[in-house]
């Protein structure tokens, strides 16, 4: 059984002249039938499934749909069309500081978002310390999580997403963030998860990080599926792409 199966999903916004004409004007013309809308598709018909310790390298361009394609794996968001099947816990990182409060101490947010992953008191507490030790954090523990450069902010997001051992784990550009020395660190945990039979998909737009890292790739833009499969011969299609453009 595939951990991920996407088939023929798409993720559709509703675009009106709204911002440009104003609430009272909107609803003047929707009185006289003038009101235009289109549809605009975040993610366009796409397919794919992957299977236990495979890692999926996303590529493309900004708004090709990369992480609006997440949020709806993550369960964020629902597809508009398609169907889509996940089977086991995940853990995603898809945005600096999501699931944290400023006010909040390093500490007490490590247990708040450990919460959120739905991990027990006693498993955190059990955690805490490789997770702190992991992203270097020792001497702010009790530091309010808003006072943390974003490296640190980046660094205990990285580590509790990742030490909390999720079956699929989730990354929106996540290791670009920090010192050469921690992106290694961070890819090296990164290798260990997948060879512990986690399923990892990492937004990325390193190309030299997905080539050493993915099993398989998907090539977006502008929502479309341009390809999936093979990591060597779908980046260096897309590097030569880039090259066009």
């Amino acid at each position: 059984m595939s951990k991920i199966e996407l088939n023929d999903v798409s993720v559709s916004y509703i675009v009106g002249d709204f911002s440009n004409v104003g609430l009272k004007d909107v609803i003047i013309q929707k009185i006289k039938g003038t009101y235009t809308q289109k549809e605009f598709l975040a993610v366009d018909h796409v397919t794919f499934s992957l299977d236990e310790g495979e890692l999926l390298g996303i590529v493309g361009s900004n708004g090709a749909g990369k992480s609006t394609l997440l949020k709806v794996i993550s369960g964020i968001m629902r597809p508009t069309n398609g169907t889509m099947a996940v089977n086991g816990s995940i853990a995603s990182l898809l945005e600096l500081g999501t699931g944290f409060d400023g006010d909040l101490t390093v500490k007490e947010n490590t247990f708040l978002r450990g919460a959120m992953l739905g991990y027990t008191r006693e498993f955190m507490n059990e955690t805490y310390k490789s997770i702190i030790d992991f992203a270097e954090l020792q001497d702010f523990e009790d530091r309010k999580f808003s006072h943390l450069s974003s490296g640190m902010k980046s660094r205990l997001a990285f580590s509790i997403a990742c030490l909390v051992k999720p079956e699929i784990l989730i990354l929106d550009e996540v290791l670009s963030v920090g010192d050469g020395a921690f992106r290694k660190k961070s890819e090296d945990k990164m290798f260990e998860i997948i060879k512990g039979g986690a399923t990892t998909l990492l937004v990325s737009h390193s190309i030299s990080q997905i080539r050493r890292m993915a099993t398989k790739v998907l090539w977006l833009d502008k929502g479309k599926q341009i390809a999936f499969g093979d990591t060597k011969e779908i980046c260096d299609k897309y590097e030569a792409f880039l090259k066009t453009k």
